[in-house]
């Protein structure tokens, strides 16, 4: 939801390629699965539109359906306050899923959750927005179009992200750096594909004020040789604190990140 990214520049670029559902499935769930793999993007079993936030509690299999806003839920812009396409309740698991166009505010997790192979094709505010709970996982899919943030942490706790797609954003992950509460907060990227787009862009913000940690793993970089992709920045709050690794905050080398 609110972060230090500012000011806000919306840039479209299509990229990627459409494939066909059981193959881009089957890859990006496998685990250790290659970052080629992660790039195959689904191609939607059908389209719904969503007038108003679907609950979701249990496990929620959406069978590859590209769910879209709709009335309500039509923003796509990053007007903030807007409301989710998905909001899950502590403990959910939503998979199979894919965000369209226009996308609104994604998903909200309550609490503890799971995203299994969930895809946005064009990022509306944010693609999850993570409020409570301790720990949170993001398992195989990806997104694209994000001109601001893909995941933001909002709570306290852990989010885990793998085996995951990411291209057209300016920021993968944001640790929050101006909520009314404000936590010790973690994230941990791997097996992590990134396709740069030849403008700065973050792969995780986290508040070094507030001791938060981000630990990077097999990181391909795609279509960056200009290296504007920043892999850990930091921040006090929303104030801009350095980049690179340390033994402290962002811990990760150079072995982590491959460039191609």
């Amino acid at each position: 939801m609110t972060s230090a990214a500012r000011p806000r520049v919306r840039t479209r670029a299509l990229t990627g390629t459409l494939a066909a559902f059981s193959l881009s499935f089957g890859m990006i769930m496998i685990s250790g699965a290659t970052p080629a793999s992660a790039a195959t993007w689904p191609t939607p079993t059908n389209s719904q539109p969503v007038s108003s936030t679907i609950s979701v509690s249990g496990t929620r299999d959406g069978g590859m359906v590209r769910y879209y806003g709709s009335g309500a839920l039509a923003g796509d812009d990053q007007e903030e306050g807007q409301d989710p396409i998905f909001k899950l309740a502590n403990g959910a698991t939503l998979k199979n899923v894919i965000i369209g166009k226009p996308g609104a505010d994604g998903i909200h997790c309550e609490g503890n959750c799971t995203l299994q192979n969930v895809w946005w094709e064009d990022v509306g505010e944010d693609a999850a927005t993570f409020r409570g709970g301790s720990t949170y996982t993001v398992t195989g899919g990806g997104a694209k179009k994000a001109a601001d943030k893909v995941f933001q942490h909002n709570g306290p706790g852990t989010l885990n992200i793998s085996n995951f797609a990411v291209s057209e954003f300016k920021t993968l992950y944001r640790s929050c750096g101006d909520c009314s509460t404000q936590y010790t907060r973690k994230v941990n990227l791997n097996n992590i594909e990134v396709t740069g787009t030849g403008s700065t862009a973050r792969l995780v913000g986290i508040n070094v004020n507030r001791g938060d940690v981000a630990t990077l793993r097999k990181i391909t970089i795609l279509n960056d040789s200009g290296r504007k992709v920043v892999p850990c920045q930091k921040y006090n709050n929303n104030d801009s604190a350095g980049t690179g690794p340390d033994s402290t905050n962002c811990l990760y080398s150079s072995s982590d990140i491959t460039y191609r």
